[in-house]
This record gives structure tokens, C-alpha cells and sequence, in this order.
């Protein structure tokens, strides 16, 4: 029941995303990566996992290199189709990349080095549809979801507040981030 659901609400979303104009999504960017990079949980973190984005994903190239400008290592992660799964890798420089299936671009392992996910201070998860318990509705491949499973540190994703609702249908491997930034600020999840 709930998978039919999530996907009507996920193709909602992604019309929603798709409407967007350049101008309106720029400006929400900017107040994305502003209300990030000056958060706490962003200051205290010394390796970042994010993923590099396409498509209508937020841009996350500002944040990589805001990262890298402030001394911090970014961690990027390439997914494992036959295994669901993600690993990261270092990543340092945009040469350190390849484009895979769907035109994703993911870290070539033979140019960099895999993490162990405990040394992630700070995940910052994608996702389409975020609740207020931080529960996500994500681009269904349900590779965070088992990444998150025992991932020890602390996650947010970012999100437009058109992306933020009330409640979300979810599943008990469902894995909820501990905060969202909007483009007003930071909201904490479950007290974190």
C-alpha cells in the first residue's frame, strides 16, 4: 500500500522540482548552502558526505567547494546496482569522477580512496518529500536507506519548504535524518 503511495507522492514532487524556473531555484540554493555552512553541525564536522548532484537535485557543487575552502575532506559515494549498496570515496578534485548509468557522476575507485562510513562527521542524504520526523521519501533506489541502517553520525538533508510535509508514509527500514535545512533555517528532528 505504502509503495504505491510513495511513488504517486515521489512523481508529485519531482513535477513540483521540474516547475521550478532557474531564478526561483538559484535563490533557493543560495539560502541552502547559507543556512548549511553557518550551522553548527556543519562547523563541527571535518569529513562531509555528499552526493554530486545532477539533474533536478540541488546543486551541490557550491557546497562541495565551500568544503574544500574551509579544509574540510568531501566524501562522495558511487552506488552498487547488483549489491543496492553505497560506498564513499575521498573526493579532491572534479578528475576524480566518471559518469555512470543514468549520467550520474560517481568517484572512479581507481583514482581515489574508499571511507569507512564512521569516519562521515556530517551525511548529507537526498531525498524528494521530507516529513517533519525527518522521514524521506528519497529517488527510490533505497540505497540510503540501507547505508543508514548503522551509520553512526549525524545526517540532514536539504530541502525547499514546498519539499517539507506534515507526515510521510514510512516503512520500518526507513531511516529518518536528524535535521532538515530549509531556506529558513535548520529544523531539528526528534529533539536531536
Amino acid at each position: 500500500m505504502f509503495s504505491l503511495q510513495k511513488r504517486n507522492m515521489r512523481k508529485d514532487a519531482k513535477d513540483e522540482l521540474k516547475k521550478l524556473s532557474d531564478a526561483h531555484r538559484m535563490q533557493i540554493e543560495k539560502k541552502l548552502k547559507q543556512n548549511l555552512v553557518s550551522s553548527d553541525v556543519w562547523k563541527r564536522a571535518d569529513r562531509i558526505g555528499i552526493t554530486v548532484s545532477k539533474g533536478m537535485e540541488w546543486d551541490t557543487n557550491p557546497i562541495i567547494e565551500a568544503a574544500w575552502q574551509e579544509g574540510k575532506t568531501v566524501a562522495v559515494p558511487k552506488c552498487y546496482p547488483d549489491e543496492r549498496k553505497l560506498t564513499f570515496f575521498d573526493f579532491h578534485t572534479y578528475d576524480q569522477l566518471e559518469t555512470v548509468y543514468y549520467n550520474l557522476l560517481e568517484p572512479n575507485p581507481n583514482k581515489t580512496d574508499n571511507v569507512n562510513k564512521e569516519t562521515i562527521d556530517l551525511l548529507i542524504v537526498p531525498g524528494l518529500l521530507f516529513d517533519q520526523g525527518g522521514f524521506r521519501i528519497g529517488f527510490g533506489g533505497g540505497y540510503y536507506d540501507r547505508f543508514l541502517a548503522d551509520f553512526p553520525n549525524r545526517t540532514l538533508s536539504l530541502a525547499a519548504d514546498f519539499q517539507v510535509v506534515e507526515k510521510l508514509p514510512s516503512d520500518s527500514y526507513d531511516v529518518p535524518v536528524d535535521s532538515l535545512i530549509t531556506e529558513h533555517g535548520m529544523l531539528d528532528q526528534g529533539g536531536m
